[in-house]
């Protein structure tokens, strides 16, 4: 019980470091708490104007948390247990101990745990998100849309019924950290890529 504890608490604070605040101090730039949607996420930091250090804050967020579910895989924790600390991780980047508990909105992680649980979901997902993305030319929307399709295509392709219910839990965290995207997508005022 310990050592899961140990796992579930690692994943947390490894998942709270945000590398879009991370990159944006190598890179000298602006802190993307303080520019644009506020968000330290690789989309602000594209904003900023420097692709490199966005390309490095979508890896750096995405790959640790398909880092610390491989670890996980390693030591063979249950197919439970894994679902625990997958939330952990996307928990420690929403609400980062290291930044005040304010963090991203989750999808470069969210993709990243994907991946980490199942390869063939985590290609789908990013499918439906590029071709959303491609059409309307708004990632909060592609966001959206591809995250509701994680427990869609978990269902559809039988996957377990905790692969289920991770992409359940995973769209609910999501979706709540785009409220304001979707009120302002809505209202017509969200932010695009042209």
């Amino acid at each position: 019980m310990i050592n899961q504890i140990t796992l579930v608490l690692m994943a947390y604070f490894f998942g709270s470091l945000s590398f879009g605040i991370i990159t944006s101090y190598f890179f000298n730039i602006a802190d993307p708490r303080t520019t644009g949607s506020k968000n330290p996420g690789a989309t602000n930091v594209m904003r900023a104007g420097n692709k490199l250090a966005a390309l490095l804050t979508l890896l750096g967020d995405m790959l640790k948390a398909t880092l610390v579910i491989a670890i996980a895989n390693y030591i063979n924790v249950s197919e439970a247990n894994l679902v625990i600390i997958s939330i952990a991780v996307l928990l420690g980047h929403i609400f980062p101990i290291y930044y005040q508990f304010k963090g991203g909105k989750g999808v470069a992680t969210a993709f990243g745990i994907l991946l980490g649980f199942n390869w063939l979901l985590a290609l789908t997902v990013f499918f439906v998100w590029l071709c959303v993305f491609l059409i309307w030319r708004y990632s909060s929307l592609a966001a959206v849309v591809a995250i509701l399709s994680a427990p869609v295509v978990s269902y559809f392709l039988e996957f377990s019924i905790e692969t289920l219910w991770l992409t359940i839990i995973i769209a609910i965290l999501v979706i709540y950290r785009h409220k304001v995207n979707i009120k302002n997508l809505l209202n017509g005022t969200e932010p695009g890529f042209r």
